[in-house]
């Protein structure tokens, strides 16, 4: 089965809440819908970036049930910048890829949004070492340290879009696969989003998936299995709605 060039896929950023996107994307599989371009901020960013790089499904399956926040971070040496330090999340992507590839090498179109605090715009990722836009779009403040790009000073990409449908069209995406996590995320003043919930629904080019989070934890992983099993069924529904999509 072949990837559409002009199907995307738009992962927002929640915690722990980012593996019912391990759920949608399995409900894709299922049903031969393959997006050829993906966009993620935050834990949506490290989803997409799986997908991205074509690891297998029931690997990506594997890493959300065994994930741990020790796998892409430990305590800081200069807590001054954040407490905790993001350089295993660097070691990770070597495990599992074998290396730190380059954005614009990886199989499928990819980009993660990040902000810039200096300017407070969102930054649109799509080219350079992985590693460093994975780094950028976790950055929680007070948490992760920032990452330096050139003249930039990159955090959490939620800090000014949560929901990155912007970075998907600019990748080349007619059409969109949008997982939004629980807007109840939405509501830590932290967060923002560009695009409502209603102006999502009433998008054509949109098919727009809501996964349940009420109940489930955000911030352990005690819940994981629910949130696939979430994301799976807010996917099937959503998806059984849609008329058009292209499959592989």
């Amino acid at each position: 089965m072949s990837d559409d060039p002009t199907l995307g896929l738009t992962l927002s950023g929640g915690g722990a809440y980012g593996a019912a996107h391990v759920g949608v994307l399995q409900e894709l599989e299922a049903r031969g819908i393959r997006p050829g371009i993906v966009a993620g901020t935050s834990s949506g960013a490290l989803v997409a970036a799986a997908y991205a790089a074509r690891v297998p499904q029931d690997a990506i399956e594997q890493a959300a049930l065994a994930f741990r926040w020790s796998s892409i971070a430990r305590m800081s040496l200069t807590p001054r910048l954040g407490l905790l330090d993001s350089g295993a999340l660097t070691d990770a992507i070597h495990r599992t890829l074998g290396e730190d590839p380059l954005i614009e090498e990886l199989p499928r179109r990819f980009a993660a949004v990040a902000t810039d605090v200096r300017t407070r715009q969102a930054v649109v990722i799509d080219r350079g070492p992985l590693n460093l836009a994975l780094r950028a779009t976790i950055a929680v403040p007070g948490l992760l340290p920032p990452v330096r790009r050139g003249g930039q000073v990159l955090m959490d990409g939620g800090m000014v879009d949560n929901v990155p449908v912007g970075a998907t069209r600019q990748l080349g995406a007619e059409r969109i696969i949008v997982v939004r996590l629980h807007a109840k995320w939405e509501n830590v003043r932290m967060m923002r989003v560009v695009s409502s919930t209603a102006e999502l629904e009433e998008d054509p080019s949109i098919v727009l998936v809501q996964p349940e989070m009420t109940g489930l934890a955000q911030w352990s992983m005690a819940d994981v299995p629910n949130l696939i099993e979430e994301g799976r069924r807010a996917a099937r529904e959503a998806l059984d709605a849609a008329e058009g999509l292209p499959r592989g």
